[in-house]
């Protein structure tokens, strides 16, 4: 085992930094782990607290730090919980268990690292004429330590890692006695330093008390976090240096530039999917991949391929498909074996048409339209659903009372002999009806599966709103209504905050949705106008 020396006093800061909040809440609520109201108007600052990388985040950081592509966090760290998203600082946690796993995995990082020469020869920046180079040692600490911490080191940073090097020298036959192993100590070490296991934010004081002005470093990791998952790359570490981040065209070009790197399409896919719930699809690898293809060409198209109003995610009338995905559609195959092709006659339209969701929200390996219910009320309504009464299965299929054959009789029975759970279900279930001519797989169909008796209506309610059928019809009518650009606005938010919008945060919610409708639900733009903001490089000295 390595030393744990430097990286024992090190970790022992995450105890400092996290501790288990609790569950989160709504917004008629205060979100735990955040304080009451605010000393500082959130329209001015945001609000949150130290967050640590999730295991996307982490793994991500360490390919761009190291090149280390094994993914070490998603195989060696507890699973993420989503809410819906996996960056929740409210519902973080530290403990033993957690030091134990990073101490493990920044071992093994840092020994495949110096293992692999090509790698090892391309972080350090020197020959070293001997185990005990200290001068080529300081140089790749030099080198290396501001990447990894994501600001300027200090000499004390690098004197608190040089003791490291007698490491490669010392008569011990455990250790490899040579330059490297004090790499390899102070690349783990590194690796388990809270600096880059969180997004620590210290900024300096502002014009009233609370509200705190964040350095060009600080603004350069919320950027790359937000639009990439991963820390800066040498661009935008350069831009905080020179002070470009400081202010709000600095932070609009780094913003655009940003959003043309392939790594911003696979954030705003991360971000879709962990938003509208398809993370996990319980069908073979072929068609799933089908799946997220078909979403993930939608969500290119509409935020940067050809930006314009993100409502098209939900009302356009066409989507990209192989010959495959087509077939199982019933759509037309497209020209050259993939392409666009059109929707007309099906009763789907955007994302709400795609196997994604339709598969996703699904229970008892059979539709569920109380699921899928809860999808729109929760997802695209940015609606709160009660849990079902304690004293209720929700792991068991409704049945009636005359254990009735046809589900749209199942459901309804179970309605009106529950009265614990009518409520709920009146709500949901005549969403999720609407919904029911697709099945499990996101196929057409007229009946219950194997139950030709059975003839779906596909007639659907959002009560009190209106009635509907179909993907394409209900996408309408919630777009119609204002439901989908706020409740995507309130999502956006929460995920670049890390925790649940607030009641108190209903001002600052209010005015981003009217900006997203001023400009004409341009999505890319509005996420570039929201990193341009002054908010945005500033925090409230509040929460946690």
């Amino acid at each position: 085992m390595l030393p744990r020396v430097l990286g024992l006093i090190m970790i022992l800061g995450l105890l400092a930094c996290s501790a288990e909040i609790g569950s989160s809440g709504d917004r008629s609520d205060p979100t735990p782990g955040v304080a009451g109201p605010p000393s500082v108007d959130p329209l001015l600052a945001i609000q949150t607290g130290v967050r640590r990388l999730s295991q996307a985040e982490l793994d991500n950081t360490l390919r761009d730090l190291v090149g280390e592509t094994s993914a070490p966090a998603s195989r060696l760290l507890n699973e993420d919980e989503f809410r819906p998203f996996d960056n929740d600082y409210t519902i973080q946690q530290a403990s033993d268990a957690l030091i134990t796993s990073i101490e493990v995995l920044a071992e093994q990082v840092a020994d495949g690292l110096v293992g692999d020469p090509l790698r090892r020869d391309a972080l350090v920046p020197c020959v070293p004429s001997g185990p005990g180079d200290a001068a080529c040692f300081r140089e790749f600490l030099q080198s290396f330590l501001p990447r990894a911490l994501r600001r300027p080191t200090t000499s004390a940073d690098i004197d608190a890692y040089l003791p490291l090097l007698s490491f490669a020298s010392e008569n011990n036959s455990a250790v490899q006695n040579d330059f490297y192993t004090a790499v390899r100590l102070a690349v783990s070490a590194a690796i388990q330093d809270p600096e880059l296991l969180y997004r620590v934010e210290r900024g300096t004081p502002g014009s009233e008390p609370g509200l705190r002005e964040l350095g060009g470093y600080e603004i350069a990791s919320r950027m790359s976090y937000l639009l990439w998952a991963t820390m800066p790359d040498d661009a935008l570490f350069a831009a905080a240096a020179d002070g470009r981040l400081e202010s709000p065209e600095g932070r609009r070009a780094e913003a655009e530039r940003m959003l043309t790197d392939p790594k911003t399409r696979e954030q705003l896919h991360r971000f879709h999917a962990m938003w509208l719930g398809y993370r996990s699809i319980p069908h073979t690898a072929e068609l799933v991949s089908a799946f997220n293809r078909e979403t993930s060409a939608l969500i290119d198209r509409v935020v940067l391929d050809e930006p314009g109003s993100y409502l098209r995610l939900f009302t356009m009338d066409e989507t990209f498909v192989d010959d495959s995905l087509a077939d199982h559609y019933g759509l037309p195959r497209p020209d050259g074996g993939e392409g666009w092709v059109s929707y007309e006659g099906t009763g789907r339209a955007g994302i709400l048409g795609h196997g994604t969701l339709l598969a996703a929200f699904s229970k008892f390996e059979d539709t569920s339209p109380t699921q899928r219910g809860i999808l729109v009320r929760t997802r695209l309504m940015c609606e709160t659903v009660p849990r079902p009464p304690p004293n209720v299965d929700a792991d068991q299929p409704p049945q009636g009372a005359m254990d009735a054959v046809c589900k749209y009789d199942r459901y309804a029975e179970h309605r009106d002999q529950s009265t614990s759970c009518a409520g709920c279900h009146s709500l949901v279930d005549p969403i999720g009806f609407g919904l029911e001519n697709f099945d499990i797989a996101g196929r057409y169909r007229e009946h219950d599966d194997g139950l030709p008796e059975c003839t779906i209506e596909g007639s659907g309610e959002i009560v009190g709103i209106g009635d509907f059928s179909g993907p394409g019809e209900l996408s309408q009518l919630l777009v119609d209504n204002g439901y989908v650009d706020a409740c995507a606005v309130e999502q956006f938010l929460r995920f670049a905050l890390g925790r649940e919008v607030t009641e108190y945060e209903e001002a600052l919610l209010d005015e981003m949705t009217e900006a997203f409708r001023a400009g004409n639900h341009d999505f890319k733009a509005f996420i570039v106008e929201f990193i341009a903001s002054e908010r945005f490089a500033r925090y409230a000295q509040e929460g946690i």
